[in-house]
Parts: C-alpha cells; sequence; structure tokens
C-alpha cells in the first residue's frame, strides 16, 4: 500500500519548482514516500540515509561508540552481579554468553550500509578479541571479567570459549553482515541456542544422550528451539529495515541450521574443542549450503 501525506500532493512526475521554499532532495524524499510501496521506502532509504550525520564516517563512528557502549554497560551488570554472587557462576556465565553477542547485533542497523559500516562494527567485538587474549595470557589483570566468563574462575579458560565467541562475532559482521542469514544463524544459535541449552540441560537434563552422556534431551530441544526462534526474530528484525526479505524459505533454512547446531554442540568433541569453536563453523557450513 502507497504511503500518503497530509496537506502535500506531489505529482509522481512533478519537478522541484526553484522557487519553492522545498529543497529537492526533500521533494524527492516526498515523491519516494508517495509513490513506493513501504518495504521499497525502507530499503532505500536505509541504503542511501545514515543514522546520526550526513558525514557517514562521523555517523560510524557514534554508531560504534553507542553499541560500544551497550555493549561494555552489559559486561559490567554480569560483573557486578558474579561479583556479588547474585547468580551461581555457570548461570552468571551464561547469561553473558547469552546477552552480549545478540544485544550487539541489535545494534548494527545503526552503521551505514556497505563494507565500511561492517569493518566498523566488526571493531569492537575485535577489541573484545584483544581483550581476552590480554587476560588469558596473564597480561592482564580482571578478576571480575574472569569470574564472570570463565567456568571456574582460571584466566587461562578465557583463551578458548570466550576467545571464540568474540572471534565469531566479529567475523559474522565483517564478512557476512546484517543482510546475510549465514550471520544470524551464527550469532544466534551460538549465543541463544547454546546459552539457553546448557541452562536448561543442567536443570531438566536428567535423561542423558545415548552418544554423550555429559548432554540431555532436553538441552538439545533447548538449543534448536532457542536458535531457531532467535533467527526468525532476527530475520523479521532486519527484515523491517530492509536488508533481507523474510520468507518461508529462510524459516525452513534457520530450522535446518539450528537442529545441525544441536547435533553438533552434543557431540563429545564440542566438549574436548569448546562448543564456541565447533557451533559456528557447523553452522556456517551448513548454512552456506542452506540459503
Amino acid at each position: 500500500m502507497a504511503l500518503t501525506i497530509a496537506l502535500f500532493s506531489i505529482p509522481p512526475n512533478s519537478t522541484p519548482n526553484p522557487s519553492c521554499p522545498l529543497k529537492k532532495d526533500r521533494v524527492r524524499f516526498l515523491q519516494l514516500l508517495k509513490t513506493k510501496p513501504r518495504r521499497g521506502v525502507r530499503r532505500e532509504l536505509t541504503l542511501a540515509a545514515t543514522m546520526f550525520s550526513d558525514n557517514v564516517v562521523v555517523s560510524d563512528i557514534i554508531a560504534g561508540g553507542l553499541s560500544g557502549g551497550i555493549a561494555l554497560s552489559l559486561l559490567k551488570l554480569w560483573e557486578q552481579t558474579a561479583k556479588r554472587g547474585v547468580f551461581d557462576q555457570k548461570l552468571n556465565r551464561k547469561l553473558v554468553h547469552i546477552t552480549l553477542g545478540l544485544a550487539f547485533m541489535l545494534c548494527w542497523p545503526m552503521f551505514s550500509s556497505g563494507r565500511q559500516g561492517a569493518i566498523l562494527a566488526a571493531i569492537i567485538p575485535g577489541i573484545n578479541i584483544i581483550k581476552m587474549l590480554l587476560l588469558g595470557l596473564g597480561i592482564w589483570k580482571d578478576d571480575a571479567t574472569v569470574k564472570s566468563m570463565s567456568r571456574f574462575g582460571d584466566h587461562r579458560e578465557l583463551l578458548k570459549g570466550p576467545l571464540y565467541y568474540a572471534s565469531t562475532i566479529t567475523l559474522a559482521g565483517a564478512i557476512y553482515w546484517r543482510n546475510s542469514p549465514i550471520a544470524i544463524a551464527a550469532v544466534c544459535n551460538m549465543c541463544a541456542g547454546d546459552g539457553v541449552a546448557d541452562i536448561f540441560g543442567r536443570r531438566f537434563g536428567s535423561q542423558k544422550l545415548p552418544y554423550n552422556r555429559n548432554k540431555s534431551f532436553a538441552g538439545s530441544i533447548a538449543m534448536v528451539s532457542a536458535g531457531f526462534l532467535a533467527s526468525i526474530g532476527y530475520m523479521f528484525y532486519f527484515s523491517w529495515f530492509g536488508y533481507i526479505e523474510e520468507s518461508s524459505k529462510l524459516v525452513v533454512g534457520f530450522l535446518a541450521v539450528s537442529v545441525v547446531a544441536a547435533l553438533v554442540e552434543s557431540l563429545p568433541i564440542s566438549t574436548e574443542l569448546d562448543d564456541n569453536f565447533t557451533v559456528p563453523l557447523a553452522v556456517v557450513l551448513v548454512a552456506t549450503l542452506v540459503f
């Protein structure tokens, strides 16, 4: 349905009047709203505009500051809950795992379209890669961060799961970006899927898998459900901005990818190598074939 604007009536083929106080770009903007379907309007405006400034670089820097601030605020929140013992350490670690990546992906529309926006967005989790290396190697001391992200409070643990986690989000943004269902599937299955699987598995996982007694049916089912639902949610979210087109094909693809991700996470090799490495790797490989 075409959008209409009260008090303005601009014929589709009209040309701007030089004496009119409206500038030419504003006239074209109104023509766009009048003649284009809503989805087309969103897509063209998204491709053409920046959110915070007419200068693309400045806009992306502001977006980076805001998204980095949001991620840092979340991290500080979970550091405080870990320090004060609000949650069990394992639950606190999984809450970090679930929320950080998903919250950061919500910020992707703030960046400009194209490669520049993708690279600048990837810098934020990229900085976290450096932080994990410094903490994991013992060069930088931060007990609160180590406690919130590790299983047993050992700083060397940050060189595995947390490092793979930050690397996945960085590469998802830099390589695939917000117009790719592969990025959505990788981040959602790693963050929501794997995180919820651990929580449900510990609470309801009395019935173990026959090929891995450390994993349960409840955890695997929860992983498929959470990874799939999160992927669908972000499909609609990015579709609203015009980055991708929602479709039943994508829905089926996301379900297939989430099933494979849960299967890989349940294998003994994922425990040995770390599921923050095996799950995103499997998701990218399968999603490349599916989408």
